[in-house]
């Protein structure tokens, strides 16, 4: 991987260079640099998504009706058939027997969408949103034959 930055000339429209720099104090960016490099990023991931073979690591975020019958079963039988991409979950509990619920997942970009459309899916889940990055979790493990560093 190249180290440092490489630089480029983007031209824009006043319109969507005021927009740009609106949303550059807005959000706290450093500078219009950062921001556009942000949204590149953004990009580039989504592209990536679309192949769908690359290893990505991210989280499913459900919000849902915990008094659902078979709800929680249901979760919890997806996330367990897909064990190798499922790392951890997190549960916070709302009012009116409501729960967001923060899953934790590695794997193949592709497989991840399964399976969080396996969860957004489900009766009783209110709404749901995967969000990925192609950056990885260091493994909690070494594989077979390897040393463990620490």
């Amino acid at each position: 991987m190249e180290k440092g930055v490489q630089r480029i000339s983007v031209s824009l429209a006043p319109d969507v260079y005021r927009e740009l720099s609106k949303l550059v104090q807005e959000r706290g960016f450093t500078n219009r640099s950062q921001a556009v490099s942000e949204m590149i990023n953004a990009s580039l991931i989504e592209h990536s998504k679309e192949r769908g073979q690359e290893m990505m690591a991210g989280t499913i975020t459900l919000f849902y009706d915990e008094s659902r019958p078979g709800l929680l079963q249901q979760l919890a039988s997806i996330q367990r058939d897909h064990i190798n991409e499922v790392i951890s979950s997190q549960h916070i509990l709302l009012e009116d027997n409501h729960t967001m619920e923060v899953i934790l997942v590695q794997g193949p970009a592709n497989r991840l969408k399964l399976i969080a459309d396996d969860l957004i899916t489900c009766k009783g889940v209110k709404s749901g949103r995967l969000v990925m990055m192609s950056i990885l979790l260091p493994p909690i493990h070494p594989l077979p034959g390897e040393q463990n560093p620490r």
